[in-house]
């Protein structure tokens, strides 16, 4: 049994996709752009027996910008999944032996240890989890949430039959209206999803890390997978769009939004399902639309369960690979917030070190 850490630059990484069903999000490249947002560094680990594989890429942080006058920050990172849906990849051997895949779920944590790795957070692929529940221990991931998906080898008339009876009106209201939905290369419409995207970002008030800069979307458009854009046009200019994934027969909505001018219309509904049925014509056996904000059952999850009733389960994997020096920098961030330790520590937050005062 071997275990390895992959860099991006290393070929083993492509290869090891190459033997085991991948989404978009388990791409180096897609590591390597998501650390250019993040000052992290992009890996992989890797760990083998014959034809039992698990793979998994995340980002190592370093943690002494969260306390800059300790030593022990100094010298501690933690890890975390890539934006999106990462997660655990298993081979079809590895899926039969959970004695494996827990001897390397060991593996992982002494490798990230070695490395001065006192915690990790990882996101589960959901479309790729199935079995996972059962696969590992109990209580191995966190309680699940859900994600909303389309089965695209479904009849059409079905997908749109499972559509709310809400988004039907809306869609078929926008398309009497004049909006008119197409795919287009995102590598040619940058300038209109950036324009579409900013504003709505504003609009809604979005965390800092929702914001990208061209330079993130330029290289988004250079990925050597398939990455695609629909757009909504009202009368010439564009009043929708959204960013999607298509890669091993999964297509994945990204980042998206509306013009503030046309939100009582509801656009974006006509882009999603425009790029469902897009999806579809091409032979893809998913179109994923995730889930609520940060895994919450909300609003977005609500407006999301009305294009389909078929979800996911969405598990996270919270991993305290050093408990004593995990326990030290949550002492720290307790301190500076005022607040009891334990509390911090039983608090829903992960790592708990990085709670927002």
């Amino acid at each position: 049994m071997e275990a390895l850490q992959l860099e991006i630059a290393d070929p083993r990484w492509r290869e090891v996709l190459g033997r085991i069903a991948y989404d978009f999000y388990h791409l180096p490249e897609y590591s390597e752009l998501e650390c250019a947002t993040t000052a992290a560094q992009p890996q992989a680990f890797w760990c083998g027996d014959g034809d039992r594989e698990v793979f998994l890429p995340y980002l190592l942080r370093r943690c002494a910008s969260l306390f800059p006058e300790s030593p022990l920050a100094e010298r501690t990172r933690d890890a975390v999944s890539p934006y999106g849906y990462p997660g655990l990849l298993l081979s079809d051997a590895a899926r039969q032996s959970p004695e494996f895949v827990q001897k390397a779920m060991q593996l992982l944590g002494e490798t990230l240890r070695a490395q001065g790795v006192c915690s990790a957070f990882f996101r589960m692929n959901p479309l790729l989890s199935e079995g996972f529940a059962e696969l590992f221990p109990a209580n191995f991931f966190s309680a699940p949430s859900e994600t909303v998906g389309i089965d695209l080898t479904l009849d059409s008339a079905v997908i749109w039959k499972n559509v709310r009876d809400g988004h039907q009106w809306v869609i078929k209201k926008c398309r009497k209206l004049g909006y008119q939905p197409r795919m287009v290369p995102f590598s040619e419409n940058i300038e209109a999803f950036m324009d579409v995207y900013k504003e709505t970002m504003d609009r809604v008030q979005a965390r800092d890390s929702y914001y990208f800069g061209r330079e993130y979307f330029e290289k988004l458009a250079a990925m050597p997978e398939s990455v695609h854009c629909c757009i909504v046009d009202f009368e010439g200019t564009p009043a929708a769009a959204c960013v999607f994934f298509e890669c091993g027969g999964i297509v994945q909505a990204h980042l998206g939004g509306t013009k503030s001018e046309f939100l009582s219309k509801s656009p974006f509904h006509l882009a999603l399902y425009h790029a469902m049925e897009w999806a579809k014509e091409r032979g893809n056996r998913y179109f994923h639309l995730g889930g609520g904000v940060g895994g919450t059952d909300d609003r977005l999850l609500n407006f999301k369960r009305g294009f389909s009733d078929l979800t996911f389960p969405f598990f996270t994997l919270r991993m305290i690979a050093d408990e004593e020096n995990y326990r030290a920098l949550t002492a720290l961030s307790a301190q500076a917030a005022g607040v009891p330790l334990e509390d911090r520590l039983r608090g829903d937050y992960f790592p708990a070190y990085r709670t927002p005062i």
